[in-house]
């Protein structure tokens, strides 16, 4: 099997797993008991909070466990927005992930004046755009650092810049999914991780909040997270994360080397075949693990079924919305319509990845769309 989604979750890496499981099997206490071996756990899950926080350059205190990206995103924005008084402004590219999407349509029906900032062919945020969306009524801006489905990267301390300048007084949210470690960290308000993304179990991620930025927890109970996320500390699932952390700190430069040249070997092999078309910025110019193409006159979802009974493993958007039909959301957004809409797969790669790879999955798609192509023609 050739797994290329590694966007949508990536294998776990070994030592994170066996980690979770030390501590399912033996540290299974719960760190908010007052005995020992309770308070040593509570003592392991603070210097994972601070060896993460660092990789975000940020103090541990502004960091705070989740679940998941999901609900870092809705933290962010529920929240940040629950702690303002009124309803002014929320401004959200057109291209994220639904986590963030949805939450500002149900902010919108809430009664804020929610906007949708466009994005430029290559799926960046439309800098001189989002110049004319903010005003000083503006309460919060989210935007991805790295798109989940084409690989672009938002000029995040542009979009502050601006921000500076037009609404001070706003929260600018990142998502940080698809970047976190595989660049450097942004200066932002609010920053959303995830565990899975980075080669650590599911179920598991992380909100940075900015000291003196307030939030509004809507988990309410124990008090756990320092008030911010009520609920039983996930003390395996944190521990194998910041082991993922750890292991992608020490090779980063060698594991991001590593998915680029996959990804420009793919991204070549794929580009000497007709009528393909990459969407998105040229490979240099975005993250370096994630591949979007068209192949016209295939459809996305033929061709994914075909490949991956041949063993390949690929997809044609974002896994959180995957059970929707319909047109894809992103790449309507940067202006690809029509049979090239149709005709796109995303190829997302890890370190564990190798070149090889990448030719043996482009003969397979040679093989498969000229087929593909033979019976449309029919």
């Amino acid at each position: 099997m050739i797994y290329f989604d590694n966007s949508a979750t990536t294998a776990c890496l070994p030592e994170a797993a066996r980690l979770a499981e030390q501590y399912m099997l033996e540290g299974y206490f719960n760190p908010a008991a007052a005995y020992a071996p309770a308070v040593r756990l509570e003592k392991d899950v603070s210097r994972a909070r601070e060896a993460i926080s660092a990789q975000l350059g940020a103090h541990a205190n502004e960091l705070f466990f989740t679940s998941c990206g999901t609900e870092s995103n809705n933290t962010a924005l529920l929240g940040g927005l629950g702690a303002m008084r009124g309803k002014g402004r929320v401004i959200v590219s057109a291209v994220e992930h639904p986590s963030v999407y949805e939450a500002a349509v149900f902010l919108r029906e809430q009664g804020y004046d929610v906007v949708f900032a466009p994005v430029t062919p290559e799926g960046c945020l439309d800098l001189e755009q989002l110049a004319g969306l903010l005003t000083p009524e503006t309460q919060l801006v989210s935007c991805m650092h790295v798109n989940n489905e084409t690989g672009a990267v938002n000029d995040i301390a542009a979009v502050r810049a601006l921000m500076k300048r037009v609404s001070p007084n706003a929260l600018l949210h990142v998502d940080g999914v698809q970047a976190f470690m595989k660049l450097d960290p942004v200066p932002c308000d609010l920053y959303s991780v995830s565990g899975h993304k980075l080669h650590a179990p599911k179920g598991v991620g992380a909100l940075y909040i900015r000291s003196g930025v307030r939030v509004r927890p809507y988990l309410i109970g124990g008090g756990q997270e320092s008030g911010m996320r009520s609920g039983t500390t996930n003390v395996p699932s944190i521990m194998a994360f910041s082991a993922a952390v750890a292991d992608y700190a020490e090779h980063r430069t060698e594991y991001n080397s590593n998915m680029l040249a996959v990804k420009k070997r793919l991204y070549s092999d794929l580009s000497s075949l007709r009528d393909v078309r990459l969407n998105g910025p040229e490979p240099e110019k975005s993250a370096p693990h994630i591949l979007n193409m068209s192949f016209m006159g295939v459809r996305g979802e033929v061709l994914l079924n075909a490949l991956s009974e041949k063993g390949l493993m690929v997809s044609t958007g974002s896994a959180c919305a995957a059970h929707k039909r319909g047109r894809n959301r992103i790449l309507n957004a940067m202006g690809i319509t029509g049979e090239r809409q149709d005709g796109a797969i995303r190829f997302s790669f890890s370190h564990y990845n190798t070149e090889a790879e990448a030719d043996t999955a482009a003969q397979m798609i040679a093989d498969q769309v000229a087929l593909l192509r033979r019976f449309r023609r029919r």
